[in-house]
């Protein structure tokens, strides 16, 4: 299954470039701005996966680096998300 996803991810690169920078982006800004900017490590550990997953992207690397980068920083981005709500 991962790798039908990967394979429909290199067809359709364009589209998915611009849904991953609208999530990855949108909620790393959110988890700082909800309370990650009172935390060195709570900054650090939000802005650095999502530095490198733009980075990739800019960088044109593989979408398999770039789905892997961009789930983890959506993983990471949602727990520190819910630790700040709760």
């Amino acid at each position: 299954m991962y790798a039908r996803m990967i394979e429909e991810l290199e067809d359709n690169r364009y589209g998915w470039i611009s849904v991953v920078i609208l999530i990855v982006g949108c909620l790393g800004g959110l988890t700082v701005g909800l309370g990650a900017i009172g935390s060195t490590f709570a900054l650090i550990s939000i802005v650095v996966p999502t530095m490198l997953t733009l980075s990739l992207l800019l960088a044109v690397a593989p979408m398999r680096w770039i789905a892997l980068s961009a789930i983890t920083c959506t993983c990471i981005d949602l727990i520190f998300l819910a630790y700040y709500l709760l």
